[in-house]
């Protein structure tokens, strides 16, 4: 039976009272050792140096993504970027300055401006103003699916017509087939939230993996679409076994895509911590310790911060109810090793 998200609130909960215990019996790091979105080698020296006011090394570091196509660590950066400039953006300012017509600068201001809109309760007028930014910083690399990433998530918030939704998705499309944020901004268009159904989002998240890669992310749109039902009190707690089944098959290709990474490795980390949740909902309490295992030290705010008042709480919270049910049912380290995929 699926768990609401009632009931996953009061496991959380219930959990607090044992979190503190040998996390290491079970291969897991301690909670102290625990980072929540930690940046990766490269962007960490970006941020310190956008804290001083340099816009240098983040300049460098986007540019870099653009010059080497690789969109899917380009939009990554950028919303790492875009968050530390949520609240001291005066390096953004200075870069903009310098280079007015940047296309990197100009992405990061229209993510900016977005994520700025979206947190005001007037986000569908702010976002309509807002409009034009996207427009330039797609003009400033016609290569680039990012800024259509953004402009999905723009249509959304100003309550545009899947007509204009279908023709922003295929120039995102058109620009990297598999980018994994244009599918995650499509699919949040298409959830029951919003302007589809809970069938929807699932039709086209598997739809979208069965056309990609073994290891592209796109594999966990599935996982994504399951999460989104959970999400849903009323429809999770009168799921059929069709939806069911799906959200079950959602989490094993999930499963299949983490195992292509090594233990630890914070490129699929987001992944691995949505799956461990979809694991924790439906009861999967193995393999969620085991995915917990290969998470390592690395939580995310997704999706932990949507069912916990404290994100990297809830993140631990989940992880020592796992640990514990699984030491009751006599659960073993012993697991099989993946050799993984390296290079992010």
């Amino acid at each position: 039976m699926v768990c609401t998200m009632v009931s996953l609130r009061a496991l959380l909960s219930s959990a607090r009272t044992f979190r503190h215990g040998p996390g290491h019996a079970a291969g897991l790091p301690p909670d102290d050792a625990v980072l929540l979105d930690a940046p990766d080698e490269q962007l960490s020296p970006a941020l310190v140096a956008a804290a001083l006011g340099d816009f240098g090394p983040a300049a460098k570091l986007l540019a870099t993504t653009r010059d080497a196509a690789d969109w899917e660590t380009r939009d990554r950066r950028l919303s790492r970027l875009t968050a530390f400039a949520h609240g001291r953006d005066g390096w953004l300012t200075g870069w903009l300055a310098a280079s007015p017509r940047d296309p990197d600068a100009l992405l990061v201001k229209a993510e900016l401006a977005v994520r700025r809109a979206w947190a005001s309760p007037a986000h569908a007028e702010l976002l309509r103003e807002v409009g034009p930014l996207i427009t330039a910083a797609a003009e400033a690399d016609p290569r680039d699916p990012v800024p259509w990433r953004l402009a999905l998530d723009h249509a959304r918030g100003t309550h545009a017509p899947h007509t204009v939704f279908e023709s922003l998705w295929e120039q995102a499309v058109r620009r990297s087939p598999h980018h994994y944020g244009s599918h995650v901004a499509a699919l949040r268009y298409l959830s029951a939230a919003w302007y589809g159904s809970h069938r929807e989002c699932f039709d086209f998240a598997e739809r979208a993996a069965e056309d990609a890669a073994a290891d592209s992310l796109v594999q966990a749109l599935p996982v994504r679409a399951a999460f989104a039902l959970l999400r849903d009190e009323r429809a999770a707690a009168r799921a059929t076994s069709v939806q069911r089944d799906r959200i079950d098959a959602a989490a094993d290709l999930a499963i299949g895509l983490s195992a292509a990474f090594p233990a630890g490795d914070p490129w699929p980390a987001e992944v691995r911590n949505l799956l461990a949740y979809v694991l924790v909902a439906r009861g999967r309490t193995t393999e969620a310790l085991e995915q917990f295992r290969l998470i390592g030290p690395y939580a995310t705010s997704f999706p932990w911060a949507s069912v916990a008042g404290e994100a990297l709480g809830g993140f631990l919270d989940a992880r020592a109810d796992v640990r514990l049910r699984a030491a009751s049912s006599g659960y073993s380290r012993r697991r099989p090793e993946h050799s993984g995929r390296r290079g992010h």
